[in-house]
């Protein structure tokens, strides 16, 4: 054994050789030598989610290396053993394999993250901090998600995350349920949404095993719950969660929850449970705007091999795809698969052929005269207040709002924007949208309707 480790310790330097310190240490440090046998060497890591990101990003190398090292060695095989270290291998090696009814310390931590998993949902591996792009819409939510990842104690409980479809609530809760496993794999993390718990809850009551639901849920040091907003006049649901939600912030585990709306704004839900949802971190995440688009497809490009996608048509599938960043990356690998599996290089002309459906949805989805009606709404005034020519201030500053919108919203040029607004010129509409632009970023109640405005008009 002691040969096979002075053997692993060279790959390992030719590992941080080869990939650099920083991915060395993220994904191959925690590796840990078990044992070697019959041309296979065993080597444990401490999430399935490591292990998963190894075997396809560095197995075949990994195998090269320790080939070089042992031509015997043939194979490398990865076992997820969450806690594993070489003291826990030496007494691997002297030991006969265990029994079921004394397990060893990994490999109940291997049944518990297994146990977890099957009690919670599946988490998606490409839902990580890394794969999240951050812009001014969602830099709270992601700064808040961040925090509790890295921190065993935070001073907000729970974290609430609200915002519309596909904007990234589900992303970031997956994120910090992949971070805690991967820097502190002993503490217990469960996902699932709103329908699942219920549905768990259910199954609890019809074989009469509540109690180890309960003890179950109120035995994990994170629990994060998706969609909050589905128990909703769900009575018998929602008085478990609430006694579940107690429990877990009495003894100081980290709750996160997320749902459509904010805890205020949740109806059918009881006014008890509310309160308590908007006890810690209320952090709202805004509908994307078309820098934070463009980064998102840039980024999601980079991590494509071989397709060469012109800057000019991710710019194209930014403006015209304002939805939400499913449909966006949807629209994407549309193209890029069509132009893969055909042959053809990517264009302007393919990618606006092939999205003929998803481009008409998005240009039926909002118009400048939702706009204007939203706005003119919002601000109590008449839709005709906005189309005319007076310059009050109450008047003056709304429409300046619906212009701007109009440009972020919708793929009308800046003449047809001021069309609709009572035949002014591109150059009033111009003005508008900087004025805006200038404003938001000193004063926080515009900014604010600004953003209630965006959610209004998306729906």
């Amino acid at each position: 054994m002691t040969d096979l480790e002075t053997q692993w310790g060279r790959v390992q330097s030719r590992l941080k050789t080869e990939f650099g310190e920083a991915a060395y240490n993220s994904w191959l440090k925690p590796l840990s030598l078990i044992h070697a046998d019959g041309g296979r060497v065993q080597m444990a890591v401490p999430t399935r989610f490591m292990r998963d990101w190894v075997q396809s990003h560095y197995m075949d190398r990994l195998r090269d290396l320790w080939s070089v090292e042992n031509p015997d060695i043939e194979e490398v095989e990865l076992k997820v053993a969450a806690g594993f270290h070489r003291a826990t291998a030496a007494a691997a090696r002297e030991k006969a394999a265990p029994s079921e009814a004394a397990p060893t310390p990994s490999a109940r931590m291997l049944r518990q993250n297994d146990d977890d998993d099957e009690f919670g949902a599946p988490l998606d591996p490409r839902f990580t901090f890394e794969d999240f792009v951050v812009g001014k819409s969602n830099e709270l939510a992601y700064a808040a998600a961040r925090r509790v990842a890295e921190s065993k104690a935070v001073n907000f409980n729970p974290l609430f995350l609200h915002g519309g479809v596909g904007l990234g609530k589900t992303h970031l809760m997956h994120a910090i349920a992949w971070h805690v496993r991967r820097q502190a794999p002993q503490r217990r993390v469960i996902y699932l949404s709103a329908e699942k718990f219920m549905y768990q809850f259910i199954s609890a009551l019809r074989y009469k095993d509540t109690m180890a639901f309960k003890q179950k849920f109120r035995a994990v040091d994170v629990l994060m719950i998706d969609d909050v907003q589905f128990i909703a006049n769900k009575n018998s649901t929602q008085e478990e969660f609430f006694h579940t939600f107690n429990a877990l912030i009495d003894h100081h585990r980290q709750v996160v929850i997320s749902a459509d709306r904010s805890p205020s704004d949740l109806e059918g839900i009881e006014e008890r449970i509310r309160s308590r949802l908007g006890w810690g971190l209320v952090a709202d995440i805004h509908p994307t705007d078309y820098e934070l688009r463009l980064g998102i497809l840039q980024q999601k490009v980079d991590g494509i091999n071989g397709a060469k996608v012109p800057g000019e048509v991710l710019e194209f599938l930014a403006r015209r795809i304002a939805s939400n960043v499913r449909e966006l990356e949807g629209a994407l690998n549309r193209v890029v698969a069509h132009a893969t599996l055909i042959g053809r290089p990517i264009t302007m002309a393919l990618a606006e052929t092939l999205l003929q459906d998803l481009l008409r949805a998005n240009d039926r989805r909002i118009t400048v005269e939702d706009i204007q009606r939203r706005v003119a709404e919002y601000y109590n005034l008449r839709l005709a207040d906005l189309l005319s020519p007076r310059r009050a201030r109450t008047v003056a500053r709304p429409r300046q709002v619906a212009m701007y919108l109009s440009k972020q919203l919708t793929t009308r040029s800046l003449p047809d924007i001021g069309r609709k607004f009572g035949g002014r010129d591109h150059t009033t509409v111009m003005h508008a949208v900087k004025r805006v632009e200038e404003l938001v970023r000193s004063d926080g109640s515009l900014e604010e309707d600004i953003h209630h405005l965006r959610r209004l008009v998306e729906g």
